[in-house]
């Protein structure tokens, strides 16, 4: 087979694997990249977009402070609820199914969110439309891994987290171009006054929107189908990839079957009706409990750690940055001389000082706040860049293992550093643990079959979001009275996240290798 594909003979009975490799990188690859990218990116405007609205729109929705941290963690509880059923429905339905309907309806919450005028209402949108994009959120990284080979794949899901880390730059430059203006209008029958907020709001939705448009022109994966016993729909997919990628430059791939070892285990339940509700819960229940036995126990709960860990920080330190940030500016502006980052946060309990507490609504932030986040997405962006050109070059271990320990060290630091401008850089070093996201996310779609790997990615998912959920919390918590002991734990568990790294199954096999099928041992 391999001395075949050496000579550019095309054999008539191929792997997938093989299969993927003939169809070459070109074209459909780009734009699988780019939507997976923009979807992943939709997801997190979604979810971080809040944290620049409940800081100018307190008045409109007289927001206190407790209410600002429930708005901050909705839309992630929502996306735990809902993952383990995305999980379960892309495995069995299909990867394509669950991302396009899930985006589409998410972008519509998001539109009736802008026009709430009051707390309980932003929450449920909030909650509904966490719920929502989490289908595409866990979905995503399985469906554009499964057009790749394992030489490919990890560095596609890389390049899909460059598209996302443009994203990450959008968030901020959004937030300064819409929300800095004073503009407004009344939309009589609905009794609201139409502020830059609310078209935020619609705008950090529109990725989303535009994805799924796109995905309507995409298959299913050639894996998934494949696996559900259809290899002549997998046989076509693969002659399409293969003419957007190579044109008329060459001929048609001369494959008359596509061979795949690995099968669907189906229950004795598959033949009853999924329509009654014991026989839908015994599939989930099926389709669940493989992944919490041997050999995928272990497996299991280590990405499920790893995501948790990512989270708290990555989530639950990201969604004060702004604020905080926002006062060490103002501070400084004012001239009051702080040491350590911590005593900025503690500047609110300061008096006799030439800072002064806000008594308004804040309508806008400091151009200097949305100047710092802006470079802290882009360097975003540039990292993702660098880890999809050298991440089959070093490995993900290595890139794990640098990215949690350089991120756990930078939080400590910052605990301790009397120099606020440099304590606030490595605040901004300590965030970019969310590196290690999409890399744990590559690792997974390699360690589990097809028929577990949506799942398994959406309960890894959810467990990041737990975290994410946990770090916001108790950020909101701990920060303005125990702010030390705050950057303390979320270093610590990065830190312990990077020795567990070494226990990933298979982490440091080489990309470039062909993992062995089932038909050929």
């Amino acid at each position: 087979m391999e001395k075949s594909l050496e000579n550019g003979d095309q054999p008539k009975r191929v792997t997938l694997e093989d299969a993927l490799a003939l169809t070459k990188f070109g074209t459909f690859n780009y734009l699988a990249i780019v939507i997976a990218g923009m979807i992943i990116t939709a997801v997190m405007l979604e979810t971080l977009s809040i944290s620049f609205v409940i800081a100018v729109a307190e008045c409109d929705l007289n927001l206190i402070t407790e209410q600002k941290g429930i708005l901050g963690a909705v839309a992630l509880v929502g996306i735990i609820v809902s993952s383990h059923l995305w999980g379960f429905l892309a495995d069995t339905q299909g990867r394509r199914k669950v991302i396009i309907p899930t985006m589409l309806a998410g972008f519509g919450v998001s539109f009736m969110s802008s026009f709430t005028t009051d707390f309980a209402t932003i929450t449920a949108c909030r909650f509904l439309t966490g719920f929502l994009v989490c289908g595409g959120s866990a979905t995503i990284y399985a469906y554009l891994g499964e057009f790749h080979s394992d030489k490919d794949r990890s560095r596609a899901i890389m390049a899909a987290s460059f598209v996302f880390g443009i994203g990450c730059v959008l968030l901020p430059g959004l937030a300064w171009v819409v929300l800095d203006h004073s503009w407004e209008f009344t939309i009589p029958m609905l009794n609201i006054v139409y502020r830059p907020w609310r078209l935020f709001l619609v705008i950090c939705g529109l990725p989303g929107l535009i994805g799924a448009f796109a995905l309507l022109r995409f298959p299913e994966t050639p894996k998934f189908v494949l696996n559900q016993g259809n290899p002549k729909r997998a046989l076509e997919t693969i002659q399409w990839m293969h003419r957007m990628n190579v044109g008329t430059k060459e001929p048609a791939l001369q494959i008359e079957l596509i061979l795949e070892g690995e099968a669907i285990q189906k229950s004795d339940d598959s033949n009853e009706d999924p329509k009654k509700l014991k026989a839908l819960l015994k599939l989930i229940w099926n389709q669940t409990a493989p992944l919490f036995m041997p050999p995928y126990l272990s497996k299991t709960l280590l990405v499920c750690f790893l995501q948790f860990g990512s989270y708290v920080t990555a989530h639950g330190m990201y969604f004060f940055f702004p604020g905080v940030l926002d006062k060490l500016i103002r501070s400084q502006d004012s001239g009051v001389e702080l040491t350590t980052l911590c005593q900025v946060v503690y500047s609110s309990q300061i008096t006799n000082t030439t800072l002064e507490l806000q008594t308004e609504c804040t309508q806008s932030l400091t151009e200097a706040t949305y100047g710092y986040s802006f470079i802290l997405d882009v360097i975003y962006m540039l990292g993702f860049a660098v880890m999809g050109v050298i991440v089959n070059a070093v490995g993900r271990l290595t890139i794990l293992v640098f990215v949690f320990t350089t991120c756990g060290v930078c939080g400590v630091l910052t605990i301790f550093i009397e120099v606020p401008l440099a304590s606030m850089w490595l605040y901004m070093v300590m965030l970019l643990c969310s590196f290690s996201v999409s890399v744990v996310s590559a690792v997974t779609v390699d360690l589990f079959p097809t028929h577990l790997r949506a799942m398994a990615l959406g309960i890894s998912t959810m467990c990041g979001r737990i975290g994410g959920v946990f770090g916001t919390n108790l950020n909101g918590l701990l920060l303005d009275s125990h702010c030390e002991l705050t950057f303390g734990i979320a270093s610590v568990i990065l830190l312990l996240c990077s020795v567990l790294s070494f226990f990933i199954p298979n982490v440091n096999r080489k990309l470039s290798e062909p993992r062995p099928s089932v038909g050929s041992r």
